[in-house]
C-alpha cells in the first residue's frame, strides 16, 4: 500500500506507527476502512465513492485515510467490531467505517455508507465533510465521546459464579433444538440463514453418545435442505456463505474456504455415520471443486482470497477425514500440510497469512495455533507419524503460554490485545479449538494438559449449562471432558491396518496411540479399561459398551 500521496487516488496508509504519526503531527482525524475483498458491500464503496474524485479529495487533503483487511489483520476488525457494537447496540457485517482521534478515540462507527443520501441517510461526502468541520470547531467533544466508547471496550467482565458440569446437558441441548429447529426447512433460525456447521457437529457428538433419532432426524431434516436449495452448487461443487431465505434457495453467492472446510466435514461425518451416497458425493464434489481451485500451489485461497493458516488447517482436516474413505486423498491431505508449515511456519514462527507469491509477514494469533495444532492431531491419528505429536505437543505449550490466563484466553497479543470470545461465529472459537488440541495431547502425551480444560470450561460453565448452543464447540469440549476420550495403544504397524476404522467407531472420541506392545490396550484419561489381541475385539467392546 503506497504511503506517497497521489493525486488520482486515495492515499491509503496500512495500520502503521507512520500513518499514526502523521494523524497527530497534521492534526487530521483518521478515516479506518476495514474492508473484506470477498464483501458485496466493501466493494460497492470502493466503485461508487473511493473512485470519486471529490471523495479522492476530501479524505487526502482532510483525513489520514488508512486501510485494513480484516482477515489479514483479524485482530484490529474485531476490536473495532466491538467498538461498533457498543456504538450502534449491534454488531455489523463488511466493511466497517469509523473515525477516530488522532490519539485513537472513535467517535463515528458506520458500515456500508453510500455515495448518495439514502432515507436520511448522509451520503459519505456530507459526512466527511461534516466531520473534517467538527473535528476543528468542536474538537473536545469528539474526544470525550470517543474516550467514553474506550471505557466501555476497556472495562472488565464481571465474573459469574460456576456452575457443576453436567453430563445432563445432553437434556438441555435435546430441549433447544425442539424450540429453534425450523421443522420446514431445518436449520434453527429465521432468514438469513446460516449453515451453523459447530452446532451439527455438535448434535453428531450427542447423536453418537445418546443414539436419539430425534436429533439425527434434525440433523438429516438441515443436511438435506441445504443440498437441495441454492446454498450448495450443484453445478461446480461448493458451498456459499450463507441463504438469504429459510429455504436455503437464494444464496449470498460467495463461497470462503473456511465455510466450505466446514461443511465438507460435517457432509463426511454425515456419511460414516448414515451411510448416505448423497453426503458423500456432496462432500467429494465440494472437496474436488476446492483443490480445482487451486492455482500453482498446493495451499488453498478461493476469489479475492489470502492464504490463511487457520482456513488452510481446516482444509487439511477435511483432505484427511475424505481419505478414510478414498485413500488418494491422504496425498492431498500430507502435501497441502507440507506446504502450509513450509510457508507459514518459518524458522520457528507461525504466519496468520501470505499473499501469493510473497513471503508471510504477519505473525499468527490463537486462531492458527490452536486449528492447526488440531490438524497435527488429525495428521498423526492418520499415519501414526510421531513427528507429528511432537509438533502439536510444541503448539500446546506455546498456546499456554502466550494465550491463557488464568482461565481466559486471548485471541491476539502485541498492540491490539483482545480476549477471545466463547460463541462460534464464521468459524469456531479459538478457545474451543485450543481446548480440543490440548484434550488430545491430555490422551496421547500427558494428562497435566487437562487441568487447563478444566479451568476454562468452569470459567464458562454458566453459560454453557444453561446456552448450550450458543457455544456449540465448547459444549462438544465440555462433553468430550465428561464423558472422556478411549485411546487404543498398539503396535503401530497393527494400528495402521485399521487407521480408517477409527471414525467408524460407534464413540464420539476414540484415539490412537502406537506403543511397543504386543497386546491392544483399551485406555482412558486416568485407567486401562480392557487388553485386547484382536482389533475386532476392540470394536465389538466399544459398541458392547456406546451401541453401534
Amino acid at each position: 500500500m503506497s504511503n506517497t500521496p497521489n493525486k488520482e487516488l486515495i492515499n491509503w496508509f496500512s495500520w502503521s506507527n507512520e500513518a499514526l504519526q502523521r494523524a497527530k503531527d497534521e492534526n487530521k482525524s483518521i478515516f479506518l476502512f476495514i474492508t473484506d475483498a470477498t464483501s458485496k458491500q466493501s466493494k460497492k464503496m470502493q466503485k461508487e465513492s473511493f473512485e470519486s474524485e471529490t471523495i479522492i479529495e476530501l479524505l487526502n487533503e482532510r483525513f489520514i485515510a488508512i486501510k485494513v483487511d480484516k482477515n489479514e489483520r483479524p485482530e484490529i476488525e474485531r476490536y473495532y467490531q466491538k467498538v461498533y457494537t457498543l456504538m450502534n447496540r449491534q454488531a455489523t457485517s463488511s466493511p466497517l467505517t469509523l473515525f477516530l482521534t488522532a490519539n485513537l478515540e472513535p467517535f463515528y462507527a458506520g458500515s456500508y455508507i453510500p455515495h448518495e443520501e439514502i432515507n436520511e441517510q448522509l451520503s459519505l461526502e456530507s459526512l466527511l465533510r461534516i466531520i473534517s468541520k467538527k473535528y476543528i470547531t468542536d474538537y473536545d467533544t469528539l474526544v470525550k465521546k470517543g474516550q467514553e466508547v474506550l471505557s466501555f471496550v476497556h472495562s472488565q467482565e464481571q465474573s459469574i459464579q460456576a456452575t457443576k458440569l453436567n453430563i445432563n446437558i445432553t437434556s438441555t441441548i435435546s430441549k433447544h433444538v425442539d424450540a429453534l429447529l425450523d421443522v420446514e426447512f431445518g436449520g434453527f433460525s429465521k432468514a438469513p440463514k446460516f449453515p451453523n456447521a459447530s452446532t451439527l457437529e455438535l448434535l453428531f457428538d450427542v447423536y453418537q453418545l445418546e443414539k436419539n433419532d430425534k436429533i439425527l432426524n434434525a440433523l438429516t431434516l438441515t443436511l438435506d435442505n441445504m443440498i437441495n436449495g441454492g446454498f450448495y452448487d450443484k453445478e461446480d461443487g461448493g458451498f456459499y456463505h450463507y441463504a438469504k431465505d429459510e429455504a436455503w434457495r437464494k444464496p449470498y453467492e460467495v463461497k470462503t474456504t473456511y465455510d466450505n472446510a466446514q461443511l465438507i466435514k460435517l457432509y463426511l461425518r454425515a456419511y460414516t455415520i448414515t451411510k448416505s451416497e448423497t453426503y458423500k458425493e456432496v462432500a467429494f464434489k465440494s472437496l474436488d471443486f476446492m483443490l480445482n481451485s487451486r492455482k500453482n500451489s498446493k495451499l488453498f485461497s478461493l476469489k479475492d482470497e489470502d492464504i490463511i493458516t487457520s482456513w488452510n488447517a481446516l482444509m487439511v482436516q477435511a483432505l484427511f477425514l475424505a481419505s478414510n474413505i478414498d485413500e488418494k486423498y491422504k496425498v492431498n491431505a500430507l502435501e497441502t500440510l507440507e506446504a502450509l508449515l513450509l510457508e507459514l511456519y518459518v524458522s520457528g514462527t507461525l504466519y496468520h497469512s501470505k499473499k501469493h507469491n510473497e513471503k508471510a509477514s504477519r505473525q499468527a494469533f490463537l486462531e492458527d495455533y490452536a486449528n492447526l495444532g488440531e490438524t497435527l492431531i488429525m495428521a498423526y491419528q492418520n499415519s501414526l507419524d510421531e513427528s507429528f505429536l511432537i509438533m502439536a505437543t510444541q503448539f500446546s505449550n506455546l498456546l499456554i503460554e502466550q494465550y491463557y490466563e488464568q482461565a481466559n484466553w486471548v485471541y491476539s497479543t502485541g498492540e491490539f490485545k483482545l480476549k477471545e470470545s466463547i460463541h462460534d461465529i464464521s468459524m469456531p472459537s479459538s478457545i474451543s479449538s485450543a481446548l480440543s488440541l490440548l484434550l488430545s495431547i491430555s490422551s496421547l502425551v500427558e494428562s497435566n494438559y487437562k487441568k487447563f480444560v478444566f479451568k476454562t470450561l468452569e470459567l464458562h460453565s454458566f453459560n454453557l449449562m444453561r446456552q448450550p448452543l450458543s457455544s456449540p464447540k465448547l459444549t462438544q469440549m465440555m462433553l468430550r471432558y465428561l464423558k472422556d476420550d478411549i485411546i487404543i495403544k498398539a503396535d503401530a504397524n497393527l494400528l495402521k491396518k485399521h487407521i480408517d476404522e477409527r471414525v467408524t467407531l460407534s464413540y464420539p472420541y476414540v484415539y490412537f496411540k502406537s506403543v511397543m506392545e504386543d497386546e491392544i490396550s483399551i485406555e482412558n484419561s486416568h485407567s486401562t479399561l480392557s487388553k485386547k489381541n484382536r482389533f475386532e475385539e476392540v470394536k465389538q467392546y466399544i459398541i458392547s459398551k456406546h451401541g453401534k
